[in-house]
């Protein structure tokens, strides 16, 4: 594996030692801000670089651990190629731990070394063995930063890692620095920095900032001056924490979540993801869940719509500047915990639903495959006598189903009112279904029979009708014989539609969509 540039992160638990670790590894107190050092907790990203024994030096980026900050450590997380994982040997593994290693698997950073903390104080063994079942695979090296123990044999291990890991600086990508933190230096203007995801950023290049809603009148900017670890440098490249100096661009005119490209790129903001998501959580959210999405250094509040299996489109509140394969953080909003990531399928589709034809072609793109070329038209027919057209046989469709999802149908109109769940059932069948009007997606993991469905509101019509125009989920459950899953799901999706309305524990009738 090449030696070019690397950017390596901590994870951890508030007070585990991940700074005073960085120090005594770099020489550099990463926590800058006077109330971290008051308080003695990391709040925001802090920088150093690391020189390893066959003195490569790697970027280091140095998260907060409390969980009020896990956003911020996101932020820094998105730019990381390897991680450096903090357990204390007198705590063990500790909920931040968990939910910073939710994140790094979300991101799918892969690579990594757990230093075991905080030797001098404790058996590291029970720690390390924790921390060996939550990052299998991982190094785990027990360190003190007080007395240097272990130090060595950590920076070996880091070593071992960054050989195995490529450098973002051999993609040929253009330039992408998502910018993380901007200032302004008196007599030299704006200053923004980052790390450097793909391309290169040169003194005195052209470059854009995205979004450009702030900038009317700077879309184009001159970098003039580059810096990589507080050293001014003529080129830097991708995989390198990098500040840029930018010429004629106030610092009220970019802010935190904006993007450096060069001026030639053409990422473009957008409000529409179609993704592939994977869930730490038991339970997958539902269709029309609200989370907070996170990609580079923005985030932004989303709902989600399932597509079928692990394919999602996301409809963003704010917007988000991706690229094909760019990796996403889904967390929470209450609480704000990290439900798990993805990666990005499509960055400019459509407003759609899911469709058979969909399916497939988010298969194709989540394996790496080619769209497949577009079936050219076929030569118009020669003109002939015209004739009277055949009627199509009673029952004909002008595209068969297939037998498999012919078979689901049975089965769903089978079930009646309590369906089997979407896991036991073929995708592709249950989307051709849903084509045909035969079948209707009713929560995130429940299809119902159009004809069951139709029944199920008429006799929420009936009961409301007599019930002063509102009925209950009780009333309902104990009225179609079934559980208070499946009543529940049903009331969530006429809701949905906008058919009904909840007002504390009845659901209201709006008649005239009823009706339709």
């Amino acid at each position: 594996m090449s030696a070019g540039p690397l950017t390596l992160g901590t994870a951890g638990h508030i007070d585990h030692g991940k700074s005073a670790l960085i120090r005594a590894l770099t020489g550099i107190d990463t926590d800058r801000l006077p109330e971290e050092r008051a308080r003695g907790i990391s709040i925001a990203l802090g920088y150093a670089s690391l020189e390893l024994p066959s003195r490569r030096r790697v970027s280091v980026i140095d998260v907060p651990g409390h969980e009020r900050y896990v956003r911020t450590m996101v932020a820094g997380a998105t730019g990381i190629d390897i991680y450096l994982m903090a357990v204390a040997a007198d705590d063990g593994v500790m909920p931040q731990t968990r939910e910073h290693a939710a994140v790094l698997r979300a991101l799918d950073i892969g690579r990594g070394v757990v230093a075991v903390t905080k030797s001098d104080l404790a058996d590291p063994a029970p720690a390390a063995r924790q921390a060996g079942e939550l990052l299998p695979g991982a190094e785990v090296i027990p360190v003190s930063a007080r007395t240097g123990e272990g130090l060595d044999e950590l920076r070996a291990a880091l070593e071992r890692v960054a050989d195995q890991v490529p450098s973002r600086s051999e993609g040929a990508s253009g330039t992408r620095l998502h910018v993380d933190r901007v200032f302004s230096i008196h007599g030299s203007g704006t200053v923004v920095t980052g790390t450097l995801w793909s391309g290169q950023v040169a003194r005195s290049d052209r470059v854009r900032l995205l979004p450009g809603a702030r900038r009317a009148r700077a879309r184009e900017v001159r970098a003039r001056e580059v810096q990589v670890h507080d050293h001014a440098v003529e080129r830097a490249t991708a995989g390198q924490r990098v500040a840029v100096n930018l010429a004629g661009l106030g610092h009220d005119q970019v802010a935190r979540g904006d993007v450096l490209v060069d001026a030639a790129s053409q990422l473009r903001e957008t409000f529409l993801l179609d993704v592939e998501l994977s869930f730490d959580s038991r339970e997958e959210p539902e269709t029309g869940a609200r989370v907070q999405v996170h990609h580079g250094t923005r985030e932004t509040p989303a709902r989600l719509t399932w597509l079928g299996g692990p394919f999602w489109q996301i409809r963003l509140e704010q917007p988000l500047i991706p690229a094909e394969n760019d990796r996403l953080v889904l967390r929470g909003i209450a609480p704000p915990d990290t439900l798990g990531g993805g990666r990005v399928l499509d960055p400019h589709p459509r407003r759609h639903g899911p469709s058979r034809d969909l399916l497939a072609r988010l298969a194709r793109r989540a394996r790496g495959e080619p769209e497949p070329e577009p079936k050219p038209e076929p030569d118009p027919p020669a003109e002939r006598e015209p004739q009277a057209a055949e009627p199509t046989p009673q029952g004909a469709e002008p595209e068969p189903l297939r037998a498999s999802a012919l078979e689901l149908e049975t089965r769903l109109r089978g079930a009646g009112l309590e369906p089997p769940l979407d896991s036991e059932l073929d995708a592709a069948d249950l989307a051709a279904l849903r084509e045909a009007g035969r079948a209707v997606r009713v929560s995130r993991t429940m299809h119902y029979h159009a004809d069951t469905l139709a029944d199920a509101r008429r006799t929420v019509l009936e009961l409301a009708a007599r019930h002063g125009g509102a009925i209950t989920l009780a009333q309902l459950r104990d009225a179609l014989g079934t559980s208070r899953k499946f009543a529940q799901a049903l009331l969530e999706h006429l809701d949905s539609e906008r058919a009904t309305i909840r007002r504390g524990d009845a659901h209201v009738v709006r008649t005239r969509r009823m009706s339709g």
